[in-house]
């Protein structure tokens, strides 16, 4: 079974790096809850040398950081020092700042209100606090643009400083609120979030590939992120986030390997215990993983700015809600994973996920703008179906 499963996966890997258009290189895990079922690499590093991926090879995995942030605010959740229900500026101050943004009047200007309740940590964590991202929303985008509201990947304070575009908990919307969660992380901690995820998630699981500022050796094992462009090529960025950045970006920040992120996903499918004991109690596990909408389900993202996102929906049709901080499938993907599992994704076309009932999960690493690259997201679907049609 698993010479069949390593044969069908490898031979996804090897189309999405030689097709056209195709990857300049990809990783791709998948994890039981014991360890790991596939370890998987093809092409290179960037374009710009003849580095092979490898399974150790760092990335930047930006929104997939947002699990770990809550994992660090659900740790406090257990020991009793955070209230996701409270005001959130209880412990993030300056989140009491942010205003409605009701519009742009005649000459442009934003007309901003109070909100009519507070913005908690449980509408950070679900994503119903009002905040968006400049890429997928195109009011966030106007403020870039027309009013110089810098982007969340300067790792900046004022990047965050935005106005809300709803009272928070009225609706759902992708967008910076776990960064915040991450303010609220550090102003109970007394700590950068970086501090505070490694003592408690990333040593214990032996996550020593993964940080919100590269050293030496991470730095020799990275790849570059590539940009499409329409006709398909692929062109090397000279880009990295922040090197030493203002704040620790819970939402962005971090890199990591997929080995180390498969580590993150085992302790997940073992109910919040890691290979040195318990990082999170199963009870908060099996809370994190409900839906915390209600009735709301979630959208699809637009793609506002078409250098960094397509449109993007993970299994278009299909109802799905949202957790702490997962997106949650409600009803089977064609993919093979069952309803109620567990996922995300990253902006440069990283993708994992965690099937809690069957024990598996598994994460797709590549480094390609924009996000939902067809070559890509039909690699990693191709791939998580590859594993359980040999489960």
């Amino acid at each position: 079974m698993a010479s069949v499963l390593a044969a069908e996966a490898h031979a996804v890997l090897y189309q999405v790096v030689s097709g056209n258009p195709r990857v300049p290189g990809v990783v791709a895990l998948a994890t039981n809850r014991e360890g790991s079922i596939y370890e998987g690499a093809a092409g290179v590093r960037s374009l710009n040398t003849d580095q092979a991926m490898t399974t150790d090879t760092v990335f930047a995995i930006f929104s997939t950081t947002k699990a770990l942030t809550g994992t660090a605010c659900l740790q406090l959740v257990e020991d009793g020092r955070l209230d996701l229900d409270a005001p959130a500026r209880d412990y993030a101050p300056d989140i009491g700042e942010l205003q409605v943004l009701e519009g742009f009047d005649a000459d442009g200007d934003p007309m901003l209100r109070p909100p009519r309740r507070d913005v908690t940590t449980r509408m950070l964590l679900l994503h119903t606090a009002g905040l968006a991202y400049a890429f997928c929303n195109e009011q966030y985008h106007r403020l870039a643009e027309d009013h110089g509201q810098p982007s969340v990947a300067t790792s900046s304070k004022a990047s965050i400083m935005t106005p809300l575009l709803f009272d928070p908990g009225d609706d759902w919307e992708y967008g910076s609120n776990i960064d915040w969660a991450g303010q609220v992380v550090e102003g109970i901690c007394g700590k950068r979030l970086g501090e505070v995820m490694h003592d408690r998630i990333l040593a214990p699981l032996g996550m020593d590939s993964t940080a919100f500022t590269l050293d030496a050796d991470m730095r020799s094992r990275m790849a570059h992120i590539h940009q499409r462009s329409d006709d398909g090529s692929l062109e090397p960025l000279d880009y990295e986030l922040p090197a030493d950045p203002e704040l620790h970006m819970g939402g962005h920040g971090l890199y990591s390997t997929a080995e180390d992120y498969c580590r993150f996903i085992r302790m997940w499918l073992n109910d919040g215990m890691g290979p040195d004991g318990r990082v999170l109690g199963k009870d908060t596990v099996e809370m994190a993983a409900q839906s915390g909408l209600g009735d709301m389900k979630i959208r699809g993202l637009p793609g506002v700015i078409p250098t960094l996102s397509n449109y993007a929906e993970f299994f278009p049709g299909m109802p799905k809600s949202w957790g702490l901080t997962f997106m949650i499938n409600d009803e089977d993907a064609p993919t093979g994973r069952p309803a109620g599992s567990l996922a995300w994704a990253g902006l440069a076309n990283l993708y994992y996920w965690i099937d809690r009932a069957s024990g598996v999960g598994g994460f797709w690493a590549t480094q390609v703008y924009p996000f939902a690259d067809p070559t890509s997201l039909g690699g990693y679907l191709d791939f998580e179906t590859a594993v359980y049609d040999n489960l």
